[in-house]
């Protein structure tokens, strides 16, 4: 008889473990508090719109690829990748930027702000493409259990080139002086929850991935990823139960034994046997709601200590004209980059005057909104742990956006509105479990790094084992799928394939 693995919730990381552990002979049963899987990923229809809930940016193509092909598939049996071009747009107070595709006609684009840059930026996109290839290959597939995964000759010597011990912030002053500039090189680690001068410059990695590796789009929006990723499950005989709400991992002997589930259509308790247990749901809620005290791994104190990455404020918006010259992704750097990002981690207060995301799919994507609509995807990063999430606030930042928004693009969007949902720290909560609200899990900063994030394995329960944006490697749509191999090679390891 098989031995069965139950994987709770079908996020990213869910979906990546559940197909390993598949592949490895396993019998495989995830379950998913939604009505879909996806998680965080899940899609939003209405009034003929369709909006991507959660992740919205394609880097790190080559990621994708390498999860396909670890099952014999390539990207392209499931869906289509589009490069954008630009690649994004930037809106600075005295107007936009564009950020080409074509990575000469970015060294053109620094050279124009600052002579002397683009060289600069060759030399700095060469020690980025080292990062890239050593930490994708080598860092982020540890697991964290020991700093003895580290003794690796490659890692050892090229220690100083990977720059773990100087900030972000250091590392890209060091080749440029203009502010835009700056800011154009320390934005991706907002991706990565913390501040540029608490972030390791290892992570000009993401550099690499946003310059060279390019900013795509997956026709059907990242919702694709989710539909191909569980279509490869089901192929691989997986088998997924929905509107199934996890209230307990009953644990006996240190070994967890049931689940107990409650199915949020019919109320009808449900009880689930496992030889082992992957958990895909939040980590802070498995531990203090899931799990009896005895049996946790980490303190109330431990938890109030973590530095978290930002939580959102969303707003899904569907207007019934198109916008004039805005493009699929465009970000609203038109005030204090430093002044938001204090807001954020130091003060951790609703931000006086925000930056903020906007991606416009139906630029794209004719499937995105109706004939002659646009559809709009609003986010603005905000502290964790926020309170007074009321409506009356949503609304106040709403406002704002819309009016900076229609100030930038020179024409009117308030008028134009004809679908409205806001999404935000109770939602966060209430869909996910999420601790504190956060939107992307903890903060990548060197304290937090590797074996120094919350395990992969409980320390309490044998067979229990947790994948996803809150242990390694880290917060992000890539890493989640390597999260899930992680985890699954650590099963593995431990009880062996079937």
């Amino acid at each position: 008889m098989r031995k069965k693995v139950v994987v709770i919730g079908s996020g990213f990381a869910g979906l990546s473990a559940a197909s390993f552990m598949a592949k490895a002979g396993w019998q495989v049963e995830v379950l998913e508090k939604h009505a879909t899987p996806g998680g965080r990923a899940r899609q939003l229809h209405a009034n003929g719109f369709v909006f991507d809930m959660g992740p919205s940016w394609y880097w790190m193509p080559d990621v994708f690829e390498r999860y396909f092909n670890r099952f014999g598939k390539k990207v392209s049996d499931y869906y289509k990748l589009t490069r954008l071009d630009p690649s994004y747009r930037i809106y600075w107070p005295d107007g936009p930027m564009d950020i080409p595709s074509d990575y000469k006609s970015v060294v053109s684009l620094f050279e124009s702000l600052e002579p002397g840059s683009g060289k600069r930026l060759d030399t700095f996109m060469e020690e980025a493409a080292y990062k890239y290839k050593v930490g994708i290959n080598k860092l982020v597939f540890k697991p964290g259990q020991s700093y003895t995964e580290f003794l690796d000759k490659e890692l050892i010597a090229g220690l100083f080139r990977l720059d773990v011990f100087q900030s972000m912030k250091a590392h890209v002053a060091k080749y440029f002086q203009h502010p835009k500039l700056r800011e154009l090189m320390e934005f991706p680690v907002l991706f990565l929850g913390a501040l540029p001068e608490k972030t390791p410059a290892l992570y000009s990695l993401m550099n690499y991935a946003d310059i060279k590796g390019g900013t795509w789009y997956p026709e059907g929006g990242m919702f694709s990823i989710v539909h191909a990723m569980y279509k490869l499950a089901l192929e691989l005989g997986v088998t997924f139960h929905c509107n199934e709400n996890v209230e307990e991992i009953m644990v006996n002997d240190r070994t967890a034994k049931r689940i107990k589930c409650s199915n949020t259509s019919t109320g009808e308790i449900h009880f689930w046997d496992a030889d082992v247990v992957i958990a895909g749901a939040d980590y802070h809620h498995v531990e203090t709601q899931l799990l009896d005290k005895t049996y946790r791994s980490y303190s109330d104190e431990y938890w109030e200590k973590r530095v978290m990455a930002p939580s959102c404020l969303l707003y899904y918006v569907g207007l019934n004209k198109k916008l004039e010259g805005i493009q699929h992704h465009s970000l609203f750097f038109d005030t204090s980059f430093e002044v938001h990002g204090k807001e954020i981690y130091s003060s951790k207060q609703w931000p006086t005057d925000p930056l903020f995301y906007v991606s416009a799919t139906s630029v794209t994507d004719k499937e995105a909104a109706p004939e002659g609509c646009e559809n709009l995807f609003i986010l603005i990063p905000v502290a964790t742990g926020l309170t007074h999430d009321t409506e009356a606030l949503r609304e106040h930042y709403f406002q704002m956006v819309i009016q900076r928004m229609e100030k930038h693009l020179q024409q009117s969007i308030s008028d134009s509105i004809i679908y409205k949902k806001s999404f935000a720290h109770s939602d966060f909560i209430s869909e996910y479990n999420s601790f504190k609200g956060n939107a992307y899990g903890l903060a990548n900063t060197l304290l937090q790094t590797a074996v120094l994030k919350p395990a992969c394995r409980s320390k309490k329960v044998n067979n229990l084992f947790y994948t996803g944006q809150l242990t390694v490697p880290g917060p992000g749509v890539p890493p989640s799928l390597i999260s899930g191999e992680v985890v699954a090679g650590q099963v593995i390891q431990h009880f062996g394939t079937c």
